[in-house]
């Protein structure tokens, strides 16, 4: 028996490192993780265990257990959920306030699901070099409001990889996911960190100022300085699943320190009196974006969260 390390899959197939070899497996039989039905049973990140059945082809037939993961509510219908990545170090989210912009509760669904699982987020705010007068005044807000949920926060411009050394110490000899909307960089950010590497990238949309997917499957990738990126496929939306909804004021690390104030110690942030995170939201301490992005979490029916 081999073990290895998934570095991508395309569906069927699961590229696994094992040493200097890279096997082409397949699963063997049915996998189910903790229970749930997955789209990808098996992610990049993942430690397996496999068979060796030719010169570069195995069978996995085993999984270690995992220190963490990404997961979101599967597109797909027929399936419940889909694992991004696995035991990773830390989220690089990947943000552009224009060209495309970014929804602001898509940025919270994601960073909530991160928290849940103990994953480190950085977000970086990309195409600087795009934005006019007005935008530069939202980007300063939106900084201060990530700020005081205690995100570090940089901004960045691609447009000709001058900036790109400040992410250099952020990456090293660590395993980060680099995640976000199609079209805000995340790519072209790799393709400057790994010169010669020419992953491909496609221009934004001009019509929908929309973000085209370049990359198509989930990818790691060993950077020249150390460590490793994961590339991820541009995401348009993120259903939260298996999270005890009474669990998601823990993990918007603003309402919960505010929260310490509330009168109930299991004060939902609805509608109960002598809320302290109503009070902030009122006198403008709490943004209302993140407000609003929790209490449509909360509210949401066509989430998926555990019942205990």
């Amino acid at each position: 028996m081999e073990k290895g390390l998934v570095i991508k899959t395309t569906g069927s197939w699961h590229f696994v490192k094992s040493g200097r070899n890279v096997f082409n497996c397949k699963l063997k039989g049915t996998f189910r993780v903790r229970n749930i039905r997955n789209t990808n049973p098996v992610a990049v990140g993942d430690h397996v265990f496999f068979e060796i059945t030719g010169k570069d082809s195995g069978i996995i037939n085993g999984i270690e257990a995992r220190t963490n993961y990404i997961i979101r509510k599967a597109t797909n219908l027929a399936r419940e959920s889909q694992i991004l990545a696995a035991n990773v170090d830390q989220l690089i989210l990947m943000i552009t306030l224009k060209y495309p912009e970014t929804p602001l509760e898509f940025i919270d669904r994601f960073l909530l699901t991160a928290e849940a699982y103990h994953i480190k987020s950085i977000l970086v705010i990309n195409k600087t070099d795009l934005y006019n007068k007005e935008n530069l005044i939202w980007l300063d807000e939106f900084i201060k409001i990530y700020e005081f949920a205690d995100y570090r926060c940089i901004k960045l411009s691609l447009k000709d990889n001058k900036e790109t050394g400040s992410m250099i110490p952020l990456l090293k000899d660590k395993i980060s996911i680099i995640a976000g909307n199609s079209g805000v960089g995340k790519t072209t950010l790799i393709n400057a960190l790994c010169p010669g590497l020419n992953l491909k990238t496609k221009e934004i949309s001009s019509y929908h100022l929309a973000g085209k997917h370049a990359t198509t499957y989930p990818e790691m990738i060993e950077l020249p300085f150390g460590g490793y990126v994961i590339d991820t496929p541009g995401i348009r939306g993120f259903g939260i699943i298996d999270l005890n909804k009474n669990e998601i004021g823990l993990y918007f690390n603003d309402i919960f320190k505010l929260s310490k104030n509330c009168q109930f110690y299991n004060c939902t942030h609805l509608h109960e009196p002598n809320c302290a995170v109503l009070e902030a939201c009122k006198s403008g301490l709490l943004h209302e974006s993140r407000y609003k992005s929790y209490a449509n979490i909360f509210l949401d029916n066509n989430e998926k969260y555990r019942t205990g």
